[in-house]
Order: C-alpha cells, then structure tokens, then sequence
C-alpha cells in the first residue's frame, strides 16, 4: 500500500493510504493542550473516523477550541441520555442549557425524583460504557428513513422535527443499541470521554467536561443560582405560550397561528420591564446599572426602562462611560501591546466615582467629552445637576463590575444583567447555544446598519467573546436582577436575513466553518416573512430594523 504526505503545522508526516485521523490524532496527543476530538482538511471539519486517502494538509481541533468542545459535550450527552435510558428505560432525558461550566440538564423518572442514590447509579453507568470504550457509529441516511427509524423508537418530537429539515441527508449515531440524532459530530467510541463530572443541581444535574486549562481534570462547577432562575422563568414562558421545541414553534407558523405568540412575547417582556421600574421606584435607586454581552438589545432595554420609569413619575439622566475613557496615552496595553479599550483602568475611575458622588449630593459636576479623534477627554462647560427623582442610568460593558463604581453605597445601586437566553431548542437532546443567538442577532444588525459583512462578523466573534469572559460573565451573578432579551420567535424571523449572508461565505473562507455550523441549525427552523406583529418597540427590531427607539 503505497504513502500519503500529512502536513501538520510546519511538520510533514509520513501514513500509509487509507489511515483514519484517530490513529494520527493518538500519535500527536501529548502535543496539546487539550483532548483532541476532531480534524480540519481543505477548510473542513473531519470527526476521527475519517479516512485520509491522499496528500494533505491537516489541522487538529482539540477541547481548548470552542468546535473541539462542542464535540466532546455532545458525546458526553450521548452517554449520558444512553446511561439514563439504559438504567430507566422510561425516563425522559432533556439538555436544557449551559450552566456552571457545563450542560444543565433534567432528568424524570416516573414520579420520582432524582436524588443522590439515583445520580450515582447514573454516574456509574457512565464510567462503565465510557471504561468499555463501545463504538459510536455514524449512520447517513435519508429523512424518510431517519424519520421512519425515530417513529419506530417512539421519539415522535424528534421525527417531526426531522420532516421540517431542509437537507435530506441525515446523520444518525449508533452505539449498541442506542440509537440518536445529533446535528454535529462526535466522537468514533465512548472511551474519548475519560474527563467528566455530574453535579446535583436544582431538580437536575449539571454534566461537566474537561477544563480549557486542565485536560485531566474536569470543569470546575460554579454554582449560578441568579442565572439558573431566569432560565427556569424562561421555561416557564415558554410553557406558558405553548412552546417548548422548534416543531411547535414550525407548526404555529405553518398554521398561521403565530401573532399570538408575537404578542404574548412582546407583552411578557413589557411586563417584567415595568416590574423591574416599580423596584427602582420603591426601594428609592439612585444608580442604576445595565451589563450586557454583545447583541443582548441592551440599548432597546434602556430605553424601555426610562419610559418606564418615567411612568412612575422619575426622570432618568444617561451618563456615557466612553467619555470617562482616559487620555489614549494613558490606556492600558493588553498582552499583545495594543491598547486595551476594555479594560476597567481604560477608565478614569478616580473621575468617575468623584462625579457620581457629587451627582448623589446635589452637586453640579462639568461634564467630561472624550474626543475620540485627538484620544484625549474635553471640557466644554457643559455642566450636570440632578434631583432625588433623577436616577443615573450608566450602561457598559464593566457596569456590574464593582470597581466601577466603589464609591457608592451598594443601597443606592441596582444592578441589571441582560442576556439573551434562548427559551427553545431542536428537540430534547439538540440544544441552541444562547451564544449562537446573540451572533445571528450580530450578523444581522452588523449588515444591516453597520455595512459589515457575515464574514467580518464571524472573524470578529472570537475577539468579542474574550472580552465578554474577561469583563462581562464573571460579574453577571452581581446582578440585582436579570432580564432575558430573547423572543421565542425570533430564529423563525432572522432566519431570512442571515441564511443569504451565510451562504455568501464560501467553503474556502475562514469562516465558513462558522457559517456553515450555523446554517445546518437554522435549517430545521420553518422561516417567518410577516413581522406585522412586531411593535416598532420590540428588541428585536434593534437588528432587523424598524425600530422606534434606537437611532
């Protein structure tokens, strides 16, 4: 059998034709930092069953990565619900959201609850089908006959799902005689999957993979109970309007029966809004504090906000961070030695807390401007004065982080994260990432405002990311309150902006992986043209247009 040449990085390797990626992927493991669980050829994800039968250049996707990572959770899913089934064959495994580091899933047995006793049979059962190491078989099929084999097997929610996919190709997993469907890769056996903890939590259990900078250890769990409330609230919105899956989303577009659902949507978020103002109200705030990650609608929460607020008869005065910036020369370097405009210190946050307690006082401050064109802060006369019924609305990236504002007496402040939380997803094991949202909101606002392409949004997305990581998430527990900007029809609505941006991106373009990832999730999803329902006021129009309170 005649050699093939493997490029990986600057080394050149020599197999033989017919070598599958998982042997070359064991010869180079302790080369990285993470498990690895997939390759990359000609711009193209590969799992580890693949066969290389020619020259090429090869690249490996470990667990540091977020694609590497989405494999290795999913696998440990895959186990998880087989383990589940395998010990109580008829429960009902659903994998809600991320959580602490990991998946939060549930877990009914009958009319029984999950304790310890029955979390630790669980976990045993994993180990053991992990310790066998068994086979996870791809099957491709087509949809007649992954539908018929899902009817067959009962998973009713799972085959209708399959009926709205638009692809008929579809890709189904084997492993002994557990059979399931996935929208991504996976990893070719159980034995992959050495590194994983399951933590109790609430009335599920959190699943946890390896950590980013420990493969031999597992994710450490990070208790969210603030976060872990709003998604239960988000749930419960979704029993409330009768949606839990994309199917019954897909079936209420299909049968016209949609504009409830748009108004119920619009009307529970003007309720909590109205809510969180009769807070700020009651308990006399006088700074109040919005935090969010990109593409959450923080700008069309602030602005619903003061009109609520104003309803209560106060009178809200926005204060812009940027202009606290201080001079450019003075900014902070990040590792690579560029300025870093994120960072807390590329604030003057001497300036800032000294203002805000004047303000608090009855004091009238002068009013910086930053001037982004010399990089220096102005003062042109422009002074500012409030009374006890105007609350300060100061929104940013560090507006939960409690250096901003160390001055202030905690009793004065009220704190608000925004996320988008996505409240439905494919079916009960194929979740949607929220972060999968928040870039289909950027993608479509980015182009549609911005004159920015799908492909500079999505080469961006990582640089945004770390930002959030480093600023954003590890304070959104500080949180008085948080708010979920998700509208549970919304992926039926962007889905006609973005698919015609994602197929612009073609398969030798550095996103296109991302593209393409995407675009294989929004497939299942029925499009939805009519927006007559949507109130100029709706979040969501701050990245479709329309919008009546966003310039």
């Amino acid at each position: 059998m005649c050699n093939i040449n493997v490029k990986i990085g600057e080394s050149n390797y020599k197999y033989k034709k017919g070598v599958i990626l998982e042997n070359i992927s064991k010869d180079l493991s302790s080369k990285y930092k993470g498990i690895i669980t997939l390759g990359k050829i000609d711009n193209k994800l590969k799992d580890l069953s693949t066969e290389l039968n020619k020259d090429c250049n090869l690249e490996f996707i470990d667990t540091t990565i977020a694609d590497g990572m989405r494999v290795y959770t999913r696998t440990l899913s895959f186990i998880f619900i087989k383990a589940c089934e395998e010990l109580y064959p008829n429960c009902k495994v659903t994998i809600e959201h991320s959580l602490s580091n990991g998946l939060y899933c549930e877990v009914k047995i009958g009319k029984q609850n999950l304790n310890d006793e029955i979390l630790d049979n669980i976990k045993a059962q994993v180990k053991s089908i992990i310790d066998r190491n068994e086979n996870i078989e791809k099957i491709v099929t087509n949809k007649e006959n992954a539908i018929k084999i899902f009817e067959e097997r009962h998973d009713y929610i799972k085959a209708e799902l399959l009926k709205y996919k638009e692809y008929d190709d579809v890709k189904i997993y084997k492993c002994g005689s557990y059979i399931n469907h996935f929208y991504g890769h996976m990893l070719p056996s159980t034995g992959y999957v050495t590194v994983f903890d399951i933590k109790k939590w609430k009335s599920g259990v959190v699943i946890l993979g390896p950590s980013k900078l420990d493969k031999t250890k597992a994710q450490e769990f990070i208790p969210q109970h603030k976060l872990s409330n709003i998604y239960k609230e988000s749930e419960l919105w979704s029993d409330l309007i009768g949606v839990g899956e994309v199917v019954s989303l897909n079936k209420a577009i299909t049968e016209n029966k949609y504009s409830e659902i748009i108004r119920i949507v619009e009307a529970l978020h003007e309720k909590k809004i109205s809510q969180i103002a009769d807070i700020i109200k009651e308990n006399n705030k006088r700074v109040i504090l919005i935090a969010a990650p990109s593409s959450s609608g923080k700008t069309s929460f602030a602005h619903r906000l003061s009109i609520q607020l104003k309803v209560n008869n106060l009178h809200p005065v926005p204060i812009s961070l940027d202009d606290y910036f201080v001079n450019r020369e003075d900014t902070p370097l990040d590792e690579f030695g560029n300025y870093d405009f994120e960072s807390i210190y590329a604030i003057d946050l001497e300036l800032f807390n000294s203002d805000l307690e004047k303000l608090l006082k009855g004091e009238e401050i002068r009013l910086p401007k930053f001037n982004f064109k010399t990089g220096k802060r102005e003062f042109s006369g422009k002074t500012l004065k409030i009374d006890k019924d105007q609350p300060i609305i100061l929104e940013g990236i560090h507006a939960l982080n409690p250096m901003l504002t160390k001055s202030i007496d905690e009793k004065d402040k009220f704190k608000i994260y925004i996320s988008v939380l996505t409240q439905i997803n494919l079916d009960n094991h194929n979740r949607i990432p929220t972060t999968d949202l928040r870039l289909i909101r950027r993608i479509v606002r980015d182009y549609n405002f911005r004159g920015y392409s799908a492909e500079k949004t999505i080469l961006n997305w990582d640089s945004v990311r770390r930002g959030e990581d480093k600023n954003i998430f590890p304070y959104q527990e500080e949180a008085d309150i948080m708010f979920n900007s998700a509208c549970l029809y919304e992926l039926a609505i962007l889905k006609k902006y973005a698919k015609p941006l994602l197929e612009e991106i073609k398969d030798d373009n550095e996103a296109f992986i991302e593209a393409n990832r995407v675009l294989k999730f929004l497939q299942y999803f029925v499009e939805l043209d009519d927006e007559l329902d949507i109130p100029p006021t709706s979040i969501i129009r701050e990245f479709i247009g329309g919008s009546r309170i966003v310039d």
